[in-house]
């Protein structure tokens, strides 16, 4: 026995064990594979962060529990009753978590294997400088406002639901836009390819209950967009005239005027470079205009 435990600090037992187990295809393969899963499951946990699937993970975690359980002390029955749930619970779970299976599956849609950008830097100033203008002038005079402004992510289906505009983006036209009681003001402004896309429209609010109850419908509304796309939303409180910015399912709060411009412009202004369109959206474009033919 001593002569065994002796043999594991000889060279030669360490040598092959590096060479023959540690240094292998197999080995470094089977690492891989468990550093992507242990990735999948930390972004599975960031996706549902703060959303009402938490507390249906907790559920599932406690099935698994008295599953196993069950197992152990030999209960047949709720064994059984317990499989069954598991079974058939893939289905449902797909259905209960239908908003963060569609964020994640939007996420990995935003790769940089999807992304074209065509936008000067000019262009993305001017526009930046009229949201300054009308964020100002709104905040001032406690206006409430809501511009949601669209990346990657498309939304059409809330673009509908408003009145179309289709206009060039001003400070005056959304200072106007959001004037109290006038037909547009109620709802949110949509921006999409540079311009004022529509107004007045409906955006998903958030059920994220962290969310402090001082904010009221534009906030919550404002998150709930940023949970099904990658959109930017700004809000200005028609309370306070706070300025607000929601992203990625995150609610920035009392900004000042550099605050959100740094956001602005980190989010919205392109560097000045010659229009750059990545290969796979120039092959997509290319079929797409291809089939229109």
């Amino acid at each position: 026995m001593w002569s065994q435990f002796m043999n594991l600090f000889k060279f030669d037992s360490w040598s092959d064990l590096f060479n023959n187990y540690i240094f292998t295809t197999s080995f470094l393969i089977n690492i891989l594979d468990i550093l992507v899963v242990w990735y999948l499951i930390y972004k599975l946990f960031s996706l549902v962060k703060g959303t009402k699937a938490v507390q249906l993970l907790k559920g599932i975690a406690v099935i698994i529990v008295v599953r196993i359980v069950s197992s152990l002390l030999g209960l047949l029955t709720v064994s059984w009753l317990m499989d069954q749930v598991i079974t058939y619970g893939v289905i449902a779970a797909i259905i209960i978590f239908q908003p963060e299976v569609r964020r994640g599956l939007e996420h990995l849609g935003r790769g940089a294997l999807f992304r074209k950008t065509n936008k000067s830097e000019r262009k993305d100033l001017a526009m930046v400088n009229a949201f300054d203008k009308a964020i100002q002038y709104m905040a001032k005079r406690k206006i409430g406002a809501l511009i949601t402004i669209q990346k990657t992510t498309g939304l059409e289906e809330y673009i509908e639901t408003g009145i179309p505009i289709d206009a060039e983006i001003t400070g005056e036209l959304l200072i106007n836009i959001f004037i109290p009681n006038t037909p547009l003001h109620d709802g949110a402004v949509i921006i999409r390819d540079d311009k004022i896309a529509a107004a007045s429209a409906y955006l998903p609010l958030s059920e994220n209950e962290s969310i402090p109850k001082e904010f009221g419908t534009r906030h919550r509304a404002a998150v709930g967009i940023s949970e099904v796309s990658d959109s930017l939303t700004i809000i200005v409180s028609e309370e306070t005239g706070d300025v607000s910015i929601a992203q990625n399912n995150y609610l920035d709060t009392h900004l000042t005027q550099e605050q959100y411009l740094k956001v602005l412009k980190r989010e919205l202004v392109k560097e000045k470079n010659e229009p750059k369109e990545n290969l796979f959206q120039t092959f997509l474009d290319g079929i797409s205009k291809g089939g229109g033919k």
